[in-house]
């Protein structure tokens, strides 16, 4: 990287740099690669890396292929998106989130070679990531898919390690199309010719064309429920593949379906034939941390608006799928300690507020609607309706405060158990407003 000397924030570039969003989205690889060829091909000079697409469990995934590697020594880069508080997040060079003058200094350097030329946001700060992994030493880059994976920016990459297709369902139909064969095989665009694909349990219109692709490419496709299996025993995580049986903790997030992400992750790391000792695999599960994905909020600013004795959970589920998962989760708690569910919830206006409603019918006494504040986000009349479509009781608020303030006024016999859900954007907007700092 040339030295550039930096005067503004990043907050700041990159504004500028949204201005240059072209005025209508065409999924392309072109505008990136035009300007990683002026960068000097940074792409081509990345560690050994993961590529993880699909719908749900994304980040969760590569949370724990992190935290099961840095417990076995190595340095591990991480991209993932959208980010909660800071877009720091989005970037984890060596384990560390990027600081600050670096990332000022990457962007500033895309900038002054795109010029005026049009480029989305999202296209132009994965160039600047990938200068910035091919920049710094490390073992390994974990790398996320932002939207689809066949024309995503990310998908510039050669030949990654493995790619990884963690469970898929319908979201963004208004880019990857209305049927799920149809986003299925737009997801599946990230595998390559002869490089393993692990991929996760899937429907079957899903799995064809991963199949197909997968068949197309020569790649070897390793699958869950046939090529590795996970249950839960006794409270232990059961992991079984061709390399034989493993019994391990469970994992520290929380829900069901992180026992899957957790496999998912482990068959990653064992398709890359490295050396990772069970001991390091059992700490990962217990350390890896991915905020806002049923995540415990058990003191904060917001938190003391609750009703004494509240729990109070925060996830950042926004689709169907999101939704079946965020209420599997709260069914698995009801069972074990019953109390009253209230949801607590915004949505984007993309975003089908009836399909992640319904799960929660039957569960949830109540939903609370409430707006994402700077977002376009769903009225809360409209969560309303959807909720009641759903079945089930709700009404409208201004915000989160009053959402909390209002349950807290409420005599229960029974404290309750609240959700905050529906936008990772609101859940950014709640750890902020909370008091907490990710690191």
């Amino acid at each position: 990287m040339t030295g550039v000397t930096t005067h503004s924030s990043s907050d700041a570039i990159l504004a500028r740099l949204s201005k240059l969003h072209p005025r209508k989205i065409d999924l392309s690889l072109e505008r990136i690669e035009r300007l990683l060829e002026r960068l000097g091909r940074p792409q081509l000079r990345l560690p050994p890396l993961v590529h993880v697409a699909g719908t749900n469990g994304k980040g969760s995934t590569i949370a724990f292929m992190r935290a099961i590697l840095e417990a076995s020594g190595r340095r591990v880069h991480v991209y993932t998106s959208p980010h909660l508080i800071s877009f720091n997040e989005r970037i984890r060079l060596a384990g560390r989130l990027v600081e600050e003058d670096r990332l000022v200094e990457a962007l500033e350097e895309c900038e002054a070679l795109q010029g005026s030329q049009p480029i989305t946001l999202f296209e132009i700060t994965t160039a600047a990531a990938l200068l910035l992994f091919a920049e710094t030493p490390a073992d390994f880059l974990l790398l996320e898919v932002g939207l689809g994976g066949r024309f995503d920016a990310t998908n510039v990459v050669g030949r990654p390690a493995a790619s990884v297709l963690t469970p898929i369902s319908m979201d963004h139909q208004e880019f990857l199309g209305s049927s799920l064969a149809g986003i299925a095989g737009e997801k599946a665009g990230i595998i390559k010719p002869g490089r393993p694909v692990v991929c996760a349990r899937q429907t079957g219109e899903a799995m064809r064309p991963i199949e197909r692709e997968a068949i197309r490419l020569s790649a070897p496709l390793i699958l869950e429920d046939r090529d590795f299996f996970v249950h839960e025993e006794h409270g232990r995580l059961i992991y079984e593949d061709a390399g034989g049986l493993l019994d391990l903790p469970p994992p520290r997030l929380s829900g069901r379906h992180q026992h899957h992400n957790a496999a998912l992750a482990i068959a990653a790391l064992r398709a890359l034939s490295t050396d990772i000792p069970i001991s390091a695999v059992e700490r990962g599960l217990g350390e890896a941390d991915w905020p806002a994905r049923m995540q415990p909020l058990p003191r904060g600013r917001l938190v003391d608006l609750a009703p004494s004795g509240a729990e109070v959970w925060l996830d950042g589920g926004h689709n169907e799928a999101g939704g079946q998962v965020a209420a599997s989760a709260m069914a698995d708690l009801e069972e074990k300690s019953p109390k009253p569910l209230i949801l607590v919830c915004g949505m984007l206006a993309n975003k089908d507020a009836t399909a992640f409603l319904q799960s929660f019918r039957g569960l949830s006494q109540e939903v609370l609607a409430i707006p994402i504040p700077g977002e376009n986000g769903r009225a809360s009349e409209e969560i309303v309706e959807a909720a009641r479509h759903a079945g089930i009781q709700a009404a409208a608020l201004r915000n989160v405060e009053e959402a909390l303030s209002a349950l807290a006024a409420r005599s229960w016999p029974t404290p309750p158990r609240i959700l905050i859900a529906g936008s990772l954007y609101l859940a950014g907007q709640v750890l902020a407003a909370n008091g907490v700092a990710l690191i």
